[in-house]
């Protein structure tokens, strides 16, 4: 994907030029039902006419966006799960089991 000079990649993301935002965010909340001046309320430091470039350039080019989208939510929650070992974190059950037996073993 071609990118205009609004938009730069750095370190495989792509940020809006000058600002640590990435496209995914400014896309993922377009797709939400967001308007631009939403999107723009949300990310103070982007002035609106930034967030119209974004979306342009988005519906100019929807299917290689959604397919970098795509690819960085695999990355993120692959990295997610790196993260957190299984068995590392309780489930919510195995909260509740815990609160069942404090309960159940009555005041200390």
């Amino acid at each position: 994907m071609r990118l205009p000079d609004f938009l730069s990649e750095a370190d495989g993301e792509v940020r809006l030029a000058g600002h640590r935002i990435g496209l995914v965010h400014v896309v993922k909340a377009y797709n939400d039902g967001h308007s631009a001046e939403m999107i723009a309320a949300e990310f103070p430091t982007l002035p609106l006419a930034m967030v119209h470039k974004v979306i342009a350039f988005y519906l100019d080019n929807q299917a290689d966006v959604d397919s970098y989208v795509a690819v960085h939510d695999r990355e993120m929650a692959a990295l997610e799960r790196q993260s957190r070992p299984a068995g590392s974190t309780p489930t919510v059950a195995e909260l509740r089991r815990r609160l069942e037996s404090i309960r159940r073993a009555g005041p200390a």
